[in-house]
């Protein structure tokens, strides 16, 4: 599994937005798979950052998030980035697939529960449209 694999969402998008920003002080390749750095963190303190790009999990850094933990935090994410500038191409470009697909599935989707509601006699509507409105009742714990 790649750092990507095994960070949150979060961490990855915040690490975006710092390598973005720039807020990789230094860095240099430890050898073929391990970078090290200083990140600036959102409270202005510097943290270190030894970031293992073959076995993510053994990755570390000094901030409150991931001191201690084997967690991959936003300021690993902001220098593998930047190490890697490639990688958050990649990471943006998918990102952008992604989205397409989910909104030609979304269209997909109300394609065919268009065709289900037309397909439904009168009858069978209003019954479907009183569950519905029920169910919705229930969920908001609100009646009519």
């Amino acid at each position: 599994m790649g750092v990507i694999d095994i960070a949150s969402s979060r961490s990855i998008w915040r690490g975006l937005d710092y390598y973005n920003a720039k807020k990789v002080v230094s860095w240099k390749m430890v050898d073929a798979y391990k970078y090290q750095g200083k990140v600036s963190g959102s409270n202005g303190k510097e943290y270190d950052v030894l970031l293992d790009t073959d076995h993510p999990k053994r990755s570390t850094c000094n901030c409150p998030f991931a001191d201690g933990r084997r967690v991959i935090c936003k300021h690993m994410i902001a220098l593998y980035f930047t190490a890697e500038p490639d990688k958050a191409e990649a990471f943006l470009k998918a990102v952008e697939e992604w989205e397409v697909e989910e909104e030609e599935r979304k269209v997909e989707h109300y394609l065919e529960l268009k065709k289900y509601v037309k397909s439904l006699t009168k009858t069978q509507l209003q019954e479907e449209l009183l569950s519905a409105l029920i169910e919705l009742e229930e969920r908001n714990n609100r009646y009519w």
